[in-house]
């Protein structure tokens, strides 16, 4: 597994296993699960009377989980759910994925999730022609995209070539800068979150400025050089590839040098993400205190509050966090559902992705998993900026901050038209290869070399 794609794998893994365990009405399997529904009275049976079930494929066990609160919710749903979680399969999820698809006929799923990681290729690239445009579903997409006030950015990950929305998500994954109030106050003289983000930005100048008086007072602004590679990568003007060549733009490039005014200047406690050291500076457990991270809600949720080494207000760190806009507007993994576009039950499957992604009533999947109602005893940023207006975000964990006021906006300036099909494997070479320079085995020129080299050595691009 490549490393970079190895963070949706953690996140969701983490929150599948929530899901898992919200309610005992909501156990029973995780794989492969199939929900019965209590009537048949679904117009769509009469349509196509020979389907008496619909597939959903997914890569984790996040949406095979959330439907069984959709059969909840829906008992006449006319068609049963069988939803595959394929995570432990043999082979990898997309090869399972791209041969079904392919393939076609009555085993190929009528819904699959996909990883942001290699969304792009479901919805733009070699996989686009097997999703269903979501109005051929029935959906009132122009209505509902206006009533929800979906991300931009998910909405451009979901659009084919021809200007038709495949795809969407449920969850938002739009990042800002997640920071410890004590710090800020000790440093600052205030924790207010509007300040805060004046200081760390906007712009790198700004947040190594914020840097350099943070190592006066010996703290660390960030804990790894890769914590700002996320917010780099996504402030790109170009993606790693145009009209088949590969493309390094310039604030991608910057990347290299930021790395090393990172490591040089002392700014960080130089660890890995998703490694012990990491997670102990979220409880200060490392060398010295670290004043940030920069991350998506799930982050939080899932990670900060499992590692702040306490359960409550005054333990560990928990309740001396807060949350502001960052330095530079990103989003961090997340999923996308798309139809297949041969489906039978056309408007059934439209009625299971409307619920999903473009219900933002209070029955809906998003303002249930933003007002913490499915067990998993998080409030969580969801796609709909609607839905978190009106939702109930306050956290002990943020001194009772509601995150939804710092989620919205960030999320809602984040760039979803720099990404390609090769993200996951051109970022891995990537950093890699910046860390070769940082770390002093390689010149920056040999370390750019080497990174087109592997590009060109490892996939079908062309290096100028």
């Amino acid at each position: 597994m490549k490393r970079f794609g190895a963070i949706s794998f953690v996140f969701l893994l983490v929150i599948s296993t929530a899901l898992s365990g919200c309610s005992e009405k909501t156990k029973s399997t995780l794989n492969n699960s199939t929900v019965t529904p209590k009537t048949q009275k679904n117009s769509e049976v009469t349509k196509a009377p020979e389907v008496k079930t619909i597939k959903v494929w997914s890569y984790a066990a996040e949406l095979p989980n959330t439907l069984k609160k959709f059969k909840e919710l829906h008992p006449d749903f006319g068609y049963d759910i069988e939803a595959k979680d394929l995570s432990n399969a043999e082979s990898s999820y997309q090869v399972l994925l791209d041969e079904a698809l392919a393939a076609g006929g009555a085993e190929a799923p009528d819904i699959y999730g996909v990883d942001s990681s290699f969304a792009i290729k479901y919805t733009q690239g070699d996989a686009y022609q097997y999703a269903s445009d979501y109005k051929d579903l029935g959906i009132d997409v122009d209505k509902l995209l206006k009533e929800t006030s979906i991300a931009q950015y998910v909405i451009d990950m979901g659009t084919n070539p021809d200007g038709k929305l495949v795809g969407l998500g449920y969850q938002s994954t739009g990042g800002a800068f997640i920071y410890r109030r004590s710090i800020a106050k000790d440093v600052w003289g205030t924790e207010d979150p509007s300040k805060i983000k004046a200081i760390i930005g906007p712009g790198w100048d700004k947040f190594f400025s914020a840097a350099a008086v943070l190592k006066a007072k010996g703290y660390g602004i960030c804990s790894a050089i890769n914590d700002i590679w996320q917010p780099v990568f996504n402030s790109a003007d170009q993606g790693w590839v145009v009209d088949g060549k590969l493309v390094i733009d310039s604030k991608r490039e910057q990347f290299i040098d930021l790395a090393m005014k990172l490591k040089k200047n002392g700014y960080t406690n130089n660890t890995q993400p998703w490694t012990d050291g990491w997670f102990n500076d979220m409880k200060d457990g490392g060398k010295k205190k670290i004043f940030g991270f920069f991350g998506p809600a799930w982050l939080i949720n899932y990670v900060m509050i499992a590692h702040s080494g306490g359960e409550k207000v005054g333990k560990g760190t928990y309740g001396d966090w807060a949350v502001c806009e960052p330095s530079i507007n990103f989003f961090q993994a997340g999923s996308l559902v798309l139809a297949n576009k041969n489906t039978k039950p056309k408007t059934a499957v439209g009625e299971i992705i409307k619920w999903l992604t473009l219900d933002s009533s209070e029955t809906g999947l998003q303002y249930l998993w933003a007002n913490d109602k499915l067990g998993l005893g998080a409030k969580d940023s969801v796609s709909s900026s609607t839905v978190m207006k009106k939702s109930d975000g306050k956290m002990d964990f943020l001194g009772g901050q509601n995150l939804f006021d710092v989620y919205i906006p960030a999320t809602q300036n984040t760039n979803g038209k720099n990404l390609t099909k090769y993200d996951e494997s051109i970022n891995t070479y990537w950093v890699d290869e910046v860390k070769e320079y940082v770390n002093g085995k390689k010149s920056r020129e040999k370390a750019i070399a080497d990174f087109k080299q592997q590009v060109k050595d490892n996939l079908d691009i062309d290096i100028e």
